[in-house]
C-alpha cells in the first residue's frame, strides 16, 4: 500500500483527536479536570475506553504474531487472559472500595497514610519507572510499523518518527488531561473493536471462507491449543504458571497502577466504578479470543501464500510482531490496510495518551503536591467591605497560584514525553524479541515491589515499619529475583520461571518489609 495514503490517514486521524481535545477542554483546563475529570465521568464511557487502554498495540500485533511463533505458543496466551479476568474481579471488590473510601487522587497516597513518607515516595517512583518503560515498549511497537511502512519511504530516521508520534500525542492531551482522554479513548476503542471484526472478515474473504468455516479451520489447525499441562518445571506455558502470573500481573499493572485506576477514580460512586470494571472484564476476555483467532488465520493465510515471518532490520532475525502488518499492508487490498492501520493506531495511542496523563498526574500529586486545596479565607474583621476585599485578594492569589500550577504541569507533561522518547530509542537498540514478552518480563521486576508494599499495608496489622529502609528493600527484591531467575534451573531442579515471577518478587518484598518492622500497639483503620 502507498506510504502517502497511510500518512494522509494518520494526519487525518490526529486532526480528529486534536479537535476533540480542544472541544472537551474549552471550558476548563485546570488541574482538577486534568487529574480526575472533576469526578464526573460516565462509567460506561470509562469501561469502553479502558478496553483500548488495556489492550494496546501489543495485543493488536504481538498477540496474533505469537500464535504461530517457533516456540509453539498457539493459544496459550488465553491462559494468561483468564488470570487477568480473575485479577480484575479482585481489583473491583478489594482495591476500588479502599480507594473510594479514602477519596484518593493518587492511589499511592494510601501508602503514605498506611506505611509512611518514604514508602509512599518509593511506591510512586516504582509506578513512574514501570509505566514509563511499559508505555514506551507499547509505543515502540507502533512506531516500528510506521517507520517500516511509511517513514522509511521518505528517508525519515527512526528517532524522528518517535518524536513525531510523541508530539502528536502530547498535542491532544496536554490541556484537557483525563477529561479529554475519556472521550478520545472511547472513540479509539470503537475504532479498535471495529478493526478487529473487519480484519477477521477481510482475512476470511481472502481465504474464501465464511466466519463459521474460518473458526472450524482454526479449531482443526495446529494453532488452537489453549491449555498446557506438559513440563511443569521447564515450560513457560504451563497452565498454573500463566494463570497465577495473569492474576498478579493484573493486580499490579492495573490495580496498583495510577493509569487505569485514575479513570476508575473519576466516577461519582464506587458502584459505578465496579460496574465499569465488571463490564470491562467481560469485553476484554471476548476480544482477546478474537485477537488469537486473527493470529491463527494470519498463519493459515501465510502458509497458503508462501509468506515468511518478516525479518527485523536491526537483528536480522524473524520477528513475529511484523507478520500482521506485513500481510495487512502488503498482501491485502487498500481497505483492509486502512482498517489495520486504524486499529493499530487507535490501540497504541489510546494506551500512550492515557499513560502520559497518569504519569503527569502521579508526579504532580505525589512529588509536587498539586492536589492540596487552597487554604480557606480566615476573616479577622466583621467589616463587610474589608471581608469582601480580603476575599477578592484571596481569589486573585488562588487564580495566580492555579495558573502557575497548570504551567508547571505542562512542563512535567513535556518531560515525561521526552523521557519516553529516550526509553524507546534505547529499547530499539537492544530488543530482539516479541514486545509482549518484553513488557511482561520487565513488569515482573518493576511491579513486584508494589505487590509487596500493598500486601503489607492491607494484611499486616500492629506492626510499624522502619520507613527509611523501604526503598532499599524495593531495590534488593528485584535484584534477588533476577539472580533467582537466572539460576532457577540449577537451584530449583530445572524449574523455569514465567510471568509468575512477579509473585515471587512481591513475596520477597513482603518478607523484607516484615524483617524491618516491629510490633506496635497501634491498630490501623485502613
Amino acid at each position: 500500500m502507498s506510504p502517502a495514503i497511510l500518512l494522509s490517514f494518520l494526519i487525518g486521524y490526529f486532526l480528529i483527536l486534536i479537535i476533540i481535545a480542544f472541544a472537551t477542554s474549552k471550558k476548563s483546563s485546570d488541574n482538577a479536570t486534568f487529574f480526575i475529570a472533576n469526578r464526573n465521568s460516565k462509567w460506561y464511557l470509562v469501561a469502553f475506553g479502558m478496553i483500548g487502554t488495556a489492550l494496546s498495540g501489543v495485543t493488536f500485533i504481538s498477540v496474533p504474531g505469537e500464535v504461530g511463533a517457533p516456540s509453539g505458543n498457539q493459544f496459550q496466551y488465553f491462559q494468561f487472559v483468564l488470570g487477568n479476568a480473575i485479577g480484575f474481579i479482585i481489583i473491583a471488590t478489594v482495591l476500588l472500595p479502599l480507594y473510594y473510601r479514602m477519596r484518593l487522587t493518587s492511589i499511592y497516597s494510601y501508602i503514605e497514610q498506611r506505611l509512611g513518607f518514604y514508602s509512599y515516595k518509593t511506591a510512586a517512583s516504582i509506578f513512574l519507572i514501570s509505566r514509563t518503560i511499559g508505555s514506551a515498549f507499547r509505543l515502540y511497537l507502533v512506531v516500528i510499523v510506521l517507520q517500516r511502512f511509511i517513514f522509511d519511504s521518505y528517508g525519515i530516521p527512526f528517532w524522528a518518527t518517535v518524536l513525531i508520534s510523541l508530539g502528536l500525542i502530547w498535542s491532544y492531551t496536554f490541556k484537557g488531561g483525563l477529561k479529554t482522554i475519556i472521550i478520545t479513548d472511547t472513540l479509539q476503542t470503537f475504532f479498535l473493536v471495529l478493526s478487529v471484526f473487519l480484519t477477521l472478515y477481510f482475512i476470511c474473504s481472502s481465504l474464501n471462507m465464511d466466519i463459521p468455516t474460518a473458526f472450524e479451520s482454526i479449531k482443526n489447525s495446529g494453532y488452537s491449543k489453549v491449555f498446557f499441562y506438559e513440563n511443569f518445571l521447564s515450560s513457560d506455558f504451563y497452565f498454573s504458571k500463566q494463570l497465577i502470573g495473569g492474576i498478579f500481573v493484573t493486580i499490579a499493572m492495573t490495580g496498583l497502577d495510577q493509569d487505569l485506576m485514575q479513570k476508575n477514580l473519576s466516577m461519582k460512586t464506587i458502584g459505578e466504578a465496579q460496574k465499569n470494571m465488571f463490564t470491562f472484564t467481560g469485553v476484554f476476555v471476548v476480544l482477546n479470543i478474537f485477537f488469537l483467532s486473527v493470529g491463527a488465520l494470519l498463519y493459515i493465510y501465510a502458509t497458503r501464500n508462501g509468506i515468511e515471518i518478516p525479518l527485523d532490520h536491526v537483528t536480522g532475525k524473524p520477528r513475529t510482531d511484523f507478520l500482521f502488518p506485513e500481510i495487512a499492508l502488503n498482501h491485502l487490498s487498500v481497505i483492509p490496510a486502512i482498517v489495520f492501520m486504524l486499529g493499530l493506531t487507535a490501540a497504541t495511542f489510546a494506551t500512550t495518551d492515557s499513560a502520559l496523563t497518569a504519569l503527569t498526574t502521579s508526579f504532580c500529586v505525589d512529588f509536587l503536591h498539586m492536589d492540596k486545596e487552597n487554604a480557606p479565607v480566615v476573616h479577622h474583621t466583621t467589616d463587610k467591605e474589608s471581608m469582601a476585599a480580603a476575599e477578592r485578594q484571596h481569589k486573585d492569589a488562588a487564580d495566580k497560584k492555579s495558573k502557575a500550577a497548570v504551567s508547571k504541569r505542562h512542563m512535567v507533561h513535556v518531560a515525561f514525553s521526552l523521557l519516553m522518547f529516550v526509553v524507546i530509542i534505547i529499547f530499539n537498540a537492544f530488543n530482539d524479541e516479541s514486545v509482549v514478552k518484553g513488557i511482561f518480563k520487565v513488569a515482573s521486576y518493576t511491579y513486584g515491589p508494589l505487590l509487596g508494599l500493598y500486601s503489607f499495608g492491607l494484611f499486616v496489622r500492629k506492626r510499624g515499619l522502619h520507613d527509611k529502609l523501604v526503598p532499599l528493600i524495593c531495590i534488593i527484591s528485584p535484584a534477588l529475583c533476577y539472580l533467582l531467575n537466572a539460576n532457577s534451573a540449577t537451584l530449583l531442579g530445572g524449574y523455569k520461571f514465567s510471568v509468575e515471577l512477579i509473585l515471587v518478587n512481591g513475596l520477597i518484598t513482603f518478607i523484607g518489609l516484615l524483617l524491618i518492622s516491629k510490633k506496635t500497639d497501634l491498630q490501623t483503620k485502613f
